[in-house]
């Protein structure tokens, strides 16, 4: 079968705008083959590289677990290295407000939005309280998700101290996660690894002793319950100045978070006061255990010896949602309508991941490899429809033959 001479036909898979959504079965066996110039160099890279360039990794390993080289496939990294030149051209020649300035400004925002939110919770009506829970909520999650998310990948800023101050910030403080944790599974296990089982593959989402409506609907209450004891058990693998600080860090966010509600918001009694912390930091949980399914699982997984180089493994692995301005705001774009690009260029800001993204889209499509695009809804109804086989059994590996 070969890209070059269309879109891909998937079997069993769906097409959402002339692309891939679903789970493609393809039969036979060995390595892809693949047609066209040599990479400059013909370099190879074997570790998951971040920073060289904001975000312009040119990432994949050409050797197996058991560390037995493979032919070099040059042709594809040549297509990586064209793509992350027109790229790096964008990166720049654009200004510091387009790289960092915009996302810095969405979190500063939230920031000063913490006092309405808690000045809000004190009316007795309840338009006012519900007003101040949603834009506690929204805050909490545009600081947890997309702050922390962007930290891990150093996209805050181009200094690798302050990169570490806001990670620390972001991810402990307001997260209650580890750092040293959460950067090692995220970027260099998800991201060197996306769709590889026992690796990248989204495992940890999944909880297949649950059926699909208390998974889908009512578990994803319990994330603010379930994220810090899950961080206290990752404790164990790190050192203990890292530990020592992860749990100072963890304490403090908890304890001003329920200080501002008793002293700030006016409740009476503790009950109340982690009864409205729980509210609050729930409010996107439903969106954020679905986006972060939707995006991944479902689409083609690979054995850890077989997998694809970088372009194929991300173009195949990696689905982008619809533009939404609540989860836009919260999460960020590289987590929504730019995960494709993220995934290709993860050090790039949210606000850069959607400026280059008319490119990415462009240049995939162009080369005839995926670009998985889905709505919300439709991936809703796909994991309601398929919960058992997605989230409940192993999923097959795909196996690529020919792409040419």
């Amino acid at each position: 079968m070969s890209l070059e001479d269309g879109d891909a036909a998937w079997p069993g898979g769906r097409h959402v705008n002339g692309e891939v959504s679903g789970i493609p079965r393809l039969r036979g066996m060995g390595e892809p083959s693949l047609r066209g110039t040599t990479a400059p160099g013909g370099s190879r890279t074997d570790t998951m590289v971040e920073g060289c360039e904001p975000g312009l990794a040119l990432v994949d390993g050409d050797v197996t677990p058991g560390g037995a080289p493979q032919r070099a496939r040059q042709p594809e990294e040549a297509l990586m290295t064209e793509l992350s030149e027109v790229v790096q051209k964008v990166v720049k020649s654009s200004t510091w407000w387009e790289r960092h300035g915009v996302d810095i400004s969405i979190l500063a925002c939230s920031f000063l939005l913490l006092p309405a939110g808690f000045l809000c919770l004190r009316s007795a009506q309840a338009i006012p309280f519900l007003a101040g829970v949603l834009i506690l909520g929204v805050v909490h999650h545009t600081l947890t998700v997309k702050g922390s998310h962007l930290a891990s990948h150093n996209a805050l800023t181009e200094s690798k101290s302050w990169g570490k101050v806001w990670a620390i910030f972001f991810i402990e403080l307001c997260s209650a996660f580890t750092v040293e944790q959460a950067t090692y599974n995220h970027v260099k296990i998800h991201h060197g690894y996306t769709n590889v089982i026992g690796l990248g593959d989204s495992s940890t989402w999944k909880l297949p002793f649950l059926n699909r409506y208390v998974y889908m609907f009512i578990a994803p209450l319990a994330v603010p319950i379930l994220t810090p004891l899950v961080a206290l058990d990752l404790l164990r693998n790190v050192e203990w100045k890292a530990a020592l600080r992860t749990l100072c860090c963890m304490f403090l966010g908890f304890y001003c978070h329920y200080w501002l509600l008793l002293h700030i918001s006016g409740f009476q009694s503790p009950w109340s006061a982690l009864l409205c912390m729980l509210l609050t930091r729930s409010l996107l949980a439903h969106p954020y255990i679905h986006v972060n399914i939707f995006q991944h699982i479902g689409l083609p997984m690979f054995a850890a010896d077989r997998k694809p180089k970088r372009i194929h493994l991300m173009s195949l692995g990696v689905l982008n949602l619809p533009r939404n301005a609540l989860l836009d705001w919260s999460f960020g774009h590289s987590l929504i309508s730019c995960h494709v690009e993220h995934h290709l260029f993860p050090s790039l800001s949210d606000n850069m991941c959607l400026k280059i993204k008319p490119i990415v889209s462009q240049y995939l499509k162009q080369k005839k490899l995926p670009y998985n695009e889905d709505t919300y809804s439709s991936r809703l109804r796909f994991f309601l429809q398929r919960y058992e086989e997605l989230m409940v059994h192993a999923p097959p590996i795909t196996e690529l033959v020919g792409i040419q």
